[in-house]
């Protein structure tokens, strides 16, 4: 029987919150098994690139990284967010390492190429991640935390988005784990109706995706993270939640699975 792994993604929203990330550190330290904890940090960046006369440039919501702005998302995400997250860990009693796809080579991109005619500039594209790298930090008792930076292997660090570093994290460590990975935002998981916290759908198959998606209840943003969700669980993730940052010991949430 395969080890138990949950891999926790949770957004930049969360990671400013202080109150809501204290929160979510001891629901994520109560969680039983393997661990790895994957964290964005996007508001944080603007923040300081602002305080430092640095514009910030989104399309579709996607940041351009141009160089400066590399130099703002390597301080933001690998020093003030991610260290802070590693501290609290640790007065938790939990062994916290701090990393990047660059640390012990865990995570390569490819620089993405132009996208419509738009240049996105320093932001990478996931192409292999080392799982035998990650799972040598678990085997020592150590709970990998992750910000959202790769690299080249040519000297170059890349923005590359939480979500999909999540994904492919989890695919690369089902072969030997059995991988819950769980997206923890604001919502209580996958709503039929926007507006009502209440109308949690508790399960998607990829039948059911096909369904609510012609019928207009999945729709937006929404649309990839399921895509990605169905991705995983295809490639040998075991299942994939989505719920609020409040739930993730506890359950709940919309459940993606075959």
């Amino acid at each position: 029987m395969k080890q138990q792994l949950t891999i926790v993604k949770v957004g930049g929203a969360v990671v400013e919150d202080e109150a809501a990330l204290a929160r979510l550190l001891n629901d994520f330290a109560a969680i039983r098994g393997a661990k790895i904890l994957v964290h964005g940090g996007g508001r944080r960046a603007t923040k300081v690139a602002t305080a430092l006369g640095i514009e910030t440039k989104m399309v579709e919501g996607r940041r351009i990284t141009d160089a400066d702005m590399l130099d703002v998302v390597t301080m933001v995400y690998a020093g003030l967010v991610n260290k802070h997250v590693v501290a609290s860990l640790q007065a938790l009693g939990m062994d916290a390492i701090g990393l990047t796809g660059a640390d012990a080579d865990i995570i390569r991109s490819v620089k993405r190429p132009l996208k419509n005619g738009i240049d996105y500039g320093f932001v990478g594209d996931v192409k292999a991640v080392d799982g035998g790298k990650i799972a040598h930090f678990i085997d020592k008792e150590m709970i990998p935390v992750i910000a959202p930076l790769t690299h080249d292997g040519q000297g170059h660090m890349l923005n590359t988005n939480a979500d999909t570093m999540a994904q492919e994290t989890a695919k690369a460590m089902a072969g030997s784990y059995d991988v819950t990975l769980i997206y923890a935002f604001e919502k209580p998981g996958v709503l039929s109706n926007p507006d009502d916290d209440g109308s949690v759908i508790a399960h998607i198959s990829p039948a059911d995706f096909g369904q609510l998606k012609a019928e207009g209840i999945i729709s937006g943003g929404m649309v990839p993270k399921i895509e990605n969700a169905l991705a995983a669980v295809a490639a040998g993730v075991q299942r994939v939640v989505i719920t609020s940052a409040a739930c993730i010991a506890s359950g709940g949430g919309t459940a993606i699975t075959l």
